[in-house]
């Protein structure tokens, strides 16, 4: 997970924000269209285009039989059972495609994700820092413990509970990318706090699982951490006129990236 993390990260951190992370609405614009025209590209090399365009054709014509034979019982019953078939077939031809597709579409998701989705904290803002310990750890809660620097106040906290989770609730002092130092037995472990500044690429969960996938803003913990999540409370950051937040950025990517497939789909030379 992490070389593939470093690979991609690295690649969409020169390409991505090219006039600054202010401009969102840049690569907002640009990169689900890219993506639509890519799974377009991919879905003629890899699907069985001819195929597809025969079941289309054979569902249109079960339906005009429907159509055009309703008072005929029997042959209404063919028609719909021939015209389920087809469905069954087109979709089948759909199924490779779409799994080659959802690699790329997902790489790009993610980073639009890590760069836009969140905001840095700022001067005075409170939030929590949580841990969570790996199952089967034998390191204890009481066990944990952080070095924060001065740019990060402690107004409470640790508090730790019988899940195994520790937390801290922090007041920011000062703008910078300030570094908390994590202890949990043998295991030392950072987490960056990131204040001010202007918009960035916001860091907000470290974890030693597969959704470390899914947040590549910094590197994910080693498989046999004592730690399994290491999470910061981050405020989403405001995206009008596109929608906001993660779900907001997966919204409007896939609807985006839909719309300018389907308009690019003759162009290109694309059976659906």
């Amino acid at each position: 997970m992490q070389t593939f993390n470093a690979i991609t990260s690295r690649l969409f951190d020169v390409v991505l924000a090219p006039f600054g992370h202010r401009w969102a609405w840049f690569d907002l614009l640009l990169w689900p269209i890219l993506a639509g025209v890519v799974a377009l590209l991919i879905y003629k090399l890899v699907s069985n285009q001819q195929g597809i365009a025969d079941a289309k054709r054979r569902i249109m014509v079960n339906l005009l039989e429907v159509v055009l034979y309703r008072e005929n019982v029997l042959g209404v019953l063919g028609s719909t059972a021939r015209g389920l078939a087809q469905n069954v077939r087109y979709v089948g031809y759909n199924v490779v495609p779409m799994l080659v597709m959802i690699v790329p579409m997902t790489i790009v998701l993610v980073q639009l994700v890590a760069h836009y989705a969140y905001a840095p904290l700022k001067q005075g803002d409170v939030q929590l820092l949580e841990v969570s310990l790996a199952p089967g750890t034998r390191v204890a809660p009481r066990d944990v413990t952080a070095d924060f620097p001065p740019g990060v106040a402690v107004e409470a906290g640790p508090v730790r509970t019988a899940d195994g989770r520790v937390l801290w609730r922090l007041r920011m002092l000062e703008d910078g990318d300030h570094v908390v130092t994590l202890r949990a037995g043998d295991a030392v472990e950072q987490k960056i706090i990131p204040v001010g500044d202007g918009p960035r690429k916001v860091p907000v969960l470290r974890t030693r699982t597969w959704e470390a996938l899914l947040y590549p803003g910094e590197a994910a913990l080693p498989a046999g951490s004592s730690f399994e999540t290491i999470k910061l409370a981050t405020p989403q950051r405001d995206l009008n006129p596109f929608p906001s937040g993660e779900g907001g950025i997966l919204l409007w990517f896939f609807v985006a990236s839909l719309v300018a497939g389907f308009l690019l789909r003759k162009r290109l030379g694309v059976t659906l």
